[in-house]
Protein backbone atom coordinates (compact mmCIF):
# COMPACT_ATOMS: atom_id res chain seq x y z
CA UNK A 1 0.00 0.00 0.00
CA UNK A 2 1.60 3.36 -0.87
CA UNK A 3 1.24 5.98 1.94
CA UNK A 4 2.64 9.62 1.94
CA UNK A 5 6.11 8.54 2.69
CA UNK A 6 6.46 6.14 -0.37
CA UNK A 7 5.36 8.91 -2.13
CA UNK A 8 7.76 11.27 -0.79
CA UNK A 9 10.75 9.26 -0.82
CA UNK A 10 10.02 7.69 -4.74
CA UNK A 11 10.54 11.70 -5.55
CA UNK A 12 13.39 11.95 -3.27
CA UNK A 13 15.44 8.72 -3.93
CA UNK A 14 14.24 6.01 -5.67
CA UNK A 15 16.69 3.61 -3.96
CA UNK A 16 15.68 4.88 -0.41
CA UNK A 17 11.84 4.32 -1.59
CA UNK A 18 12.60 0.33 -2.42
CA UNK A 19 14.25 -0.07 0.62
CA UNK A 20 11.98 1.89 3.07
CA UNK A 21 9.04 0.51 1.18
CA UNK A 22 10.68 -3.21 1.62
CA UNK A 23 11.41 -3.08 5.38
CA UNK A 24 14.73 -1.88 5.43
CA UNK A 25 14.41 1.11 7.73
CA UNK A 26 17.86 2.96 8.83
CA UNK A 27 16.00 5.88 9.84
CA UNK A 28 15.89 4.86 13.50
CA UNK A 29 19.39 5.46 13.75
CA UNK A 30 19.19 9.17 11.50
CA UNK A 31 20.31 12.37 13.81
CA UNK A 32 18.62 14.16 10.90
CA UNK A 33 15.85 11.80 11.28
CA UNK A 34 15.39 12.77 15.33
CA UNK A 35 16.06 16.15 14.85
CA UNK A 36 12.95 16.53 11.77
CA UNK A 37 10.82 14.62 14.20
CA UNK A 38 11.47 16.79 17.37
CA UNK A 39 10.55 20.08 15.28
CA UNK A 40 7.90 18.86 13.66
CA UNK A 41 6.52 17.94 17.09
CA UNK A 42 7.11 21.50 18.09
CA UNK A 43 5.58 22.92 15.42
CA UNK A 44 2.28 21.12 15.11
CA UNK A 45 1.36 19.04 18.47
CA UNK A 46 1.66 15.57 18.30
CA UNK A 47 -2.42 15.86 18.91
CA UNK A 48 -3.40 17.36 16.15
CA UNK A 49 -1.97 14.60 13.65
CA UNK A 50 -4.80 12.77 11.94
CA UNK A 51 -4.37 9.29 10.28
CA UNK A 52 -7.15 8.57 8.07
CA UNK A 53 -6.62 5.14 5.73
CA UNK A 54 -3.23 5.55 4.78
CA UNK A 55 -2.39 8.99 5.63
CA UNK A 56 -1.07 10.90 8.79
CA UNK A 57 -2.16 14.68 8.02
CA UNK A 58 -0.02 17.22 10.34
CA UNK A 59 -2.94 19.60 10.80
CA UNK A 60 -6.51 20.36 9.08
CA UNK A 61 -8.04 23.29 9.08
CA UNK A 62 -11.56 24.30 7.69
CA UNK A 63 -9.28 24.98 4.11
CA UNK A 64 -6.35 23.62 4.21
CA UNK A 65 -4.66 20.12 4.97
CA UNK A 66 -0.86 21.38 6.51
CA UNK A 67 2.02 19.42 5.85
CA UNK A 68 4.85 20.37 7.58
CA UNK A 69 9.15 19.70 7.05
CA UNK A 70 11.91 20.80 8.86
CA UNK A 71 13.13 22.49 5.13
CA UNK A 72 12.16 22.83 1.82
CA UNK A 73 15.63 21.11 0.61
CA UNK A 74 13.41 18.75 -1.20
CA UNK A 75 10.33 20.75 -2.27
CA UNK A 76 9.44 18.53 -4.95
CA UNK A 77 8.91 15.53 -2.87
CA UNK A 78 7.16 17.28 -0.20
CA UNK A 79 4.51 18.54 -2.86
CA UNK A 80 3.99 15.17 -3.66
CA UNK A 81 3.60 14.06 -0.52
CA UNK A 82 0.95 16.79 -0.03
CA UNK A 83 -0.58 15.87 -3.27
CA UNK A 84 -1.24 12.13 -2.18
CA UNK A 85 -3.22 13.44 1.16
CA UNK A 86 -4.94 15.55 -1.19
CA UNK A 87 -6.01 13.09 -3.65
CA UNK A 88 -7.08 10.47 -0.41
CA UNK A 89 -8.96 12.86 0.76
CA UNK A 90 -10.56 13.88 -2.43
CA UNK A 91 -11.72 10.34 -3.16
CA UNK A 92 -13.10 10.37 0.10
CA UNK A 93 -15.52 13.55 -0.96
CA UNK A 94 -13.08 15.90 1.09
CA UNK A 95 -11.88 18.41 -1.20
CA UNK A 96 -9.21 21.28 0.23
CA UNK A 97 -6.10 22.87 -0.58
CA UNK A 98 -2.82 22.29 0.41
CA UNK A 99 -0.29 24.48 2.73
CA UNK A 100 3.30 22.93 2.98
CA UNK A 101 5.20 25.22 5.68
CA UNK A 102 8.80 24.77 5.90
CA UNK A 103 10.18 25.33 9.08
CA UNK A 104 14.05 26.32 8.92
CA UNK A 105 16.07 25.69 11.90
CA UNK A 106 17.78 28.97 13.04
CA UNK A 107 15.37 31.05 10.82
CA UNK A 108 12.98 33.10 12.44
CA UNK A 109 10.53 32.89 9.12
CA UNK A 110 9.46 29.65 7.40
CA UNK A 111 8.62 29.08 4.08
CA UNK A 112 5.00 28.82 2.46
CA UNK A 113 3.57 26.85 -0.44
CA UNK A 114 0.17 26.06 -1.55
CA UNK A 115 -1.01 23.24 -3.68
CA UNK A 116 -3.95 22.55 -5.38
CA UNK A 117 -5.78 19.31 -7.37
CA UNK A 118 -7.52 19.49 -10.37
CA UNK A 119 -9.30 16.93 -12.53
CA UNK A 120 -6.75 16.77 -14.98
CA UNK A 121 -4.10 16.51 -12.27
CA UNK A 122 -5.85 13.44 -10.80
CA UNK A 123 -5.59 11.76 -13.69
CA UNK A 124 -1.86 12.26 -14.00
CA UNK A 125 -1.40 11.60 -10.28
CA UNK A 126 -3.36 8.62 -10.25
CA UNK A 127 -1.12 7.45 -12.76
CA UNK A 128 2.36 8.02 -11.20
CA UNK A 129 0.60 6.34 -8.33
CA UNK A 130 0.26 2.84 -10.67
CA UNK A 131 3.70 3.81 -11.83
CA UNK A 132 4.87 4.01 -8.08
CA UNK A 133 3.15 0.57 -7.25
CA UNK A 134 4.99 -1.10 -10.19
CA UNK A 135 8.42 -0.14 -9.16
CA UNK A 136 7.73 -1.14 -5.16
CA UNK A 137 6.72 -4.60 -6.75
CA UNK A 138 10.58 -4.77 -8.50
CA UNK A 139 13.00 -7.79 -7.55
CA UNK A 140 16.00 -5.61 -6.38
CA UNK A 141 16.48 -1.99 -5.42
CA UNK A 142 17.80 0.07 -8.36
CA UNK A 143 21.40 0.76 -8.23
CA UNK A 144 22.92 3.93 -5.50
CA UNK A 145 23.21 7.42 -7.65
CA UNK A 146 25.48 9.31 -5.20
CA UNK A 147 23.80 13.01 -4.98
CA UNK A 148 25.15 15.92 -2.52
CA UNK A 149 22.01 15.28 -0.76
CA UNK A 150 22.96 11.45 -0.21
CA UNK A 151 25.59 13.02 2.72
CA UNK A 152 22.55 13.83 5.14
CA UNK A 153 20.67 10.74 4.44
CA UNK A 154 19.95 7.58 6.81
CA UNK A 155 20.89 5.03 4.26
CA UNK A 156 24.38 6.87 3.28
CA UNK A 157 26.19 3.71 5.09
CA UNK A 158 24.09 1.65 3.19
CA UNK A 159 24.59 2.63 0.01
CA UNK A 160 27.92 4.06 -0.28
CA UNK A 161 30.17 2.38 2.99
Amino acid sequence: MITGTIVNYYFHCKRQCWLFYNHINLEENSEDVRMGRILHKLKSGEDNEIAIDNIKIDKITSDYVVEIKKSDADIDAAIAQLEFYLMTLNKKGIKKKGKLECIEKNKQDKKTYYVEINDEMIKLLNDTYKEIENFLLTEFPPAAIYMPKCKKCAYYEYCYI
